[in-house]
Parts: C-alpha cells; structure tokens; sequence
C-alpha cells in the first residue's frame, strides 16, 4: 500500500483549485469568442472545448478510480480487523485495555 506523503492533501487540493480556476477560465475564453465568425477563432474554440471535456472526463474518471480503491482498501483492513477479534477475542481485549490506559495517563497529565 502506498503511503501518502506529508502536504499531499493540501497540494492535492492546489491541484483542483488550479484546475477549476483553468477550467473556468477556458469557457469564459470559449464564449467570450463565440461571437468572433472567423475559421481559425472556430476552430480554436472547438478544439479548446474538445481538450476541456476530455480533461473533465478523465480527471472525473481518476477520482472515481481512487475513490473505488480507497474504499476496497478500507473494507479489506475492516474485515481483516474483525476476522482478527473473532480470532483472538482475549487479545483484542488485552489491547483495548492497554491502549485505553494509555490515552487516560496521557490525557491525565494535562
């Protein structure tokens, strides 16, 4: 499993803010000229929305594609969670505890 590093969120969230802001840059572009009769404007216009769409979808598509994976890993790590208390139901009470006792001495040092 691949780990994510520290400030990939906030790059992450960089990306799609950049993204929106081209993306709506683009179609102000895109209809600001659709008025403009000439061929080549034309086709610049058509071909600019051709790549906007095709970025949309595929950007759509990848955020579909992590949101399936992420959610397959978590039910993997959730099933083999429970198979392991079922398992060794003592242990998991064992380490209930110790982990409980951890948080109370932590938190009562504050």
């Amino acid at each position: 499993m691949a780990k994510r590093q520290f400030g990939s969120d906030s790059r992450a969230d960089q990306l799609k803010e950049d993204l929106r802001h081209l993306s709506d840059t683009v179609e102000e572009l895109v209809n600001a000229t659709s008025k403009d009769a000439s061929g080549e404007m034309s086709d610049l216009r058509a071909r600019a929305e051709s790549r906007l769409k095709k970025a949309r979808a595929q950007l759509e598509a990848r955020g579909e594609r992590l949101y399936d994976d992420t959610r397959e890993t978590i039910s993997d790590q959730v099933e083999c969670c429970d198979r392991y208390v079922r398992e060794n139901p003592w242990s998991s009470i064992g380490i209930g505890t110790a982990v409980g006792v951890l948080v109370g001495m932590l938190l009562g040092r504050r």
